[in-house]
């Protein structure tokens, strides 16, 4: 049974009791803090960035609306997102063990179809584009 002096409404993480603008300020860093460790220690994630960076130039040059150029860079927006789940589902997977495991495997490699899906997406939206561009 509890006693009057708990919390009615307890936590599921102490950390989480930041709210307001500190929640947000908080939140901010450690997705700056996210998006620079993924850059300094994973390389699927820099190679992903380096083919989207000319793609988002790309799309500013073929789009000729607001709404294409948005169709075109959404693809390559998640396949950003996308290997940055895979890099955390690994990283945490490496952080529970190393060792081989099926689970362990089962894991890594759905993330990695996740983003060969979206690297399939990317194709498909981009040729489409490109051809509906050729063909008139």
């Amino acid at each position: 049974m509890s006693s009057s002096s708990e919390d009615p409404s307890p936590r599921r993480n102490d950390l989480k009791g930041r709210t307001g603008l500190t929640r947000l300020r908080n939140a901010l860093r450690y997705s700056w803090e996210g998006y620079c460790a993924a850059w300094r220690d994973e390389q699927a994630f820099r190679q992903i960035v380096a083919l989207c960076v000319p793609g988002l130039l790309l799309a500013g040059i073929l789009s000729r609306s607001w709404a294409e150029w948005v169709l075109l860079i959404l693809p390559l927006a998640l396949a950003v997102v996308v290997e940055l789940c895979n890099s955390a589902i690994e990283n945490t997977v490496d952080r529970i063990s190393t060792e081989r495991h099926p689970l362990a495997k089962k894991a890594k490699d759905m993330g990695s179809a996740a983003q060969l899906t979206a690297q399939i997406f990317i194709v498909l939206v981009w040729g489409g584009h490109l051809l509906s561009l050729l063909c008139g």
